[in-house]
C-alpha cells in the first residue's frame, strides 16, 4: 500500500468506527480485524501502520468526529491527500480537522480529577499487566520465566510487559500460571480482603477476572459465588477456572430484574459481596480510546441508576459486620464518590471504611486510583461495612 492508500484506509476504518460508536456497534479492536481479514493483499507493515493511524486520530479527538475524514484531516500530512488512485482528495478549503481534546466537552467538569497531566495519561498506551496466579506459582519463579517483565509497584501479585507481549502463547499462560489484569483490578480485589473459609460474592463477575483473583485469595477454602446477567460473560469464566485450579467457583446466572430472587437464600450470609458495576470505562480509556465517542449524558444517567440499583440488591446479601467492596473503572464522580454517598443516605446500617491505604488518593469515602498519579487503569473504589447487629 503506498501512503496515501494508508491515509485511506484509516479514513475508512475510522467511517466504521464513528458510526459503530453513534448506534451502539463493534468495538474498534474489532472492526479492525475484520477490514484486513477481508484485505488480504494488506502487508504486516501496511495493518501496523493503518492501524496506528486510526488510533492516533481517535485519541486525538476528543468529541465524535462526524466523519473518518474529519477525524484525519489534522493527523495524516496533508500531502497525502492528492488525489490519486487509492488517496483522498485533496482537503477543501473550508475543511476543518476536528479540535484536538483529550475528552467531550459535556465531561470535562464531571470527571474527578482534570488537570492537564490527568487527562493526558488518559490517552497513553497502557502497559500489559499479569496477576501471578498463587494457587498455581509466585511471583518469583515466573519472573524467572519472564525476564521481560517487571514487578508492578503495588499489587504484591503483579508484573507489568510492554504492550503487546504475546502472552497468551507463553506456556505461563497456557498452564494457568498467569491472568492478564491491570494492576487497578488486582488491587481492588486486595480490598475485599477475602480469606480462606468466607462467603464471597462477586455479583457482577463477567468472564470472572476479579472472581479468579478471590479464588486465589480464598486458597480453594470456603464459598465463592460469581453472577451476572449475561450468560455469555459469564460461560467464559469456566474455561479459565479451569486453568487456573479454581474450579470450586459457583457460577449463577441471573434473570435481569429478578436478581433478588435469584439470591434470596444467601441473604445475611455473606462476608464479602464484591459489585465492580457496570460503569462508563473511562478509567480504561488508554486501552478503549473511542469509548469517549460512546458515552452520552444519558447513557451516563442510565449507568448511575443501574449502579445504584446493584448496590441496593448487594446490600441485603450481607451478614453482620460483612463488607460490600463497591468498585467502577471510572474517573467520573456521578459514579464513585457521589454513588457512595447516595448507598450511605439509603442504608443507615453501613459505614465506610478506607479501603486501602498504600495507593491512591481519597475521594469522598471512597479512594481513586488514576493512570497519572499510580500508573494503572482509573478505578474508584469503596468498602462499605454492615453494622455488626441491626
Amino acid at each position: 500500500m503506498t501512503p496515501q492508500a494508508r491515509v485511506q484506509a484509516a479514513i475508512d476504518l475510522l467511517d466504521e468506527i464513528v458510526a459503530a460508536a453513534r448506534e451502539g456497534g463493534a468495538a474498534a479492536d474489532t472492526l479492525i480485524a475484520r477490514y484486513f481479514k477481508s484485505r488480504r493483499y494488506a502487508g504486516s507493515k501496511d495493518r501496523r501502520a493503518v492501524r496506528d493511524l486510526v488510533y492516533t486520530a481517535i485519541r486525538r479527538s476528543g468529541e465524535r468526529p462526524e466523519t473518518g475524514r474529519a477525524a484525519m484531516i489534522g493527523v495524516a500530512d496533508p500531502e497525502l491527500f492528492d488525489g490519486s488512485p487509492h488517496a483522498p482528495a485533496p482537503i477543501g478549503p473550508d475543511e476543518r480537522t476536528m479540535p484536538a481534546t483529550p475528552v467531550p466537552g459535556w465531561l470535562i467538569d464531571r470527571l474527578a480529577f482534570s488537570d492537564p497531566e490527568e487527562l493526558a495519561a488518559l490517552l497513553e498506551r497502557a502497559p500489559l499487566d499479569l496477576r501471578v496466579n498463587r494457587l498455581k506459582s509466585t511471583r518469583e519463579v515466573v519472573c524467572s520465566s519472564l525476564p521481560d517483565a517487571v514487578p508492578t509497584p503495588h499489587a504484591p501479585d503483579g508484573l507489568r510487559l510492554p504492550e503487546g507481549f504475546p502472552i497468551e502463547t507463553h506456556p505461563l499462560w497456557e498452564s494457568g500460571a498467569v491472568e492478564i489484569q491491570d494492576e487497578a483490578s488486582q488491587i481492588v480485589a486486595m480490598a475485599c480482603r477475602a480469606g480462606p473459609g468466607m462467603t464471597v460474592i462477586d455479583l457482577c463477575a463477567g468472564a470472572g477476572g476479579k472472581t479468579l483473583a478471590l479464588a486465589a485469595d480464598m486458597d480453594g477454602h470456603g464459598r465463592l459465588i460469581a453472577s451476572d446477567t449475561v450468560k455469555a460473560r459469564l460461560d467464559r469464566l469456566t474455561p479459565r477456572a479451569e486453568r487456573a485450579g479454581a474450579s470450586a467457583i459457583e457460577r449463577r446466572l441471573l434473570d435481569g430484574g429478578r436478581e433478588s430472587s435469584a439470591l434470596a437464600d444467601l441473604a445475611g450470609q455473606a462476608d464479602i459481596v464484591l459489585v465492580d458495576a457496570p460503569c462508563s470505562g473511562s478509567g480504561t480509556w488508554r486501552r478503549n480510546p473511542e469509548a469517549r465517542w460512546r458515552l452520552t449524558p444519558q447513557r451516563l444517567d442510565a449507568l448511575a441508576a443501574l449502579q445504584a440499583r446493584v448496590i441496593d440488591i448487594a446490600v441485603p446479601l450481607l451478614k453482620p459486620g460483612g463488607a460490600l467492596i463497591y468498585a467502577v473503572c471510572s474517573l467520573i464522580d456521578a459514579e464513585g464518590r457521589d454513588q457512595v454517598a447516595a448507598a450511605l443516605s439509603r442504608h443507615s446500617s453501613l459505614t465506610a471504611e478506607t479501603p486501602i491505604t498504600h495507593v491512591g488518593r481519597m475521594r469522598g469515602d471512597g479512594v481513586m486510583l488514576t493512570p497519572a498519579r499510580d500508573r494503572t487503569d482509573g478505578f474508584f473504589v469503596a468498602r462499605l461495612t454492615r453494622a455488626d447487629r441491626p
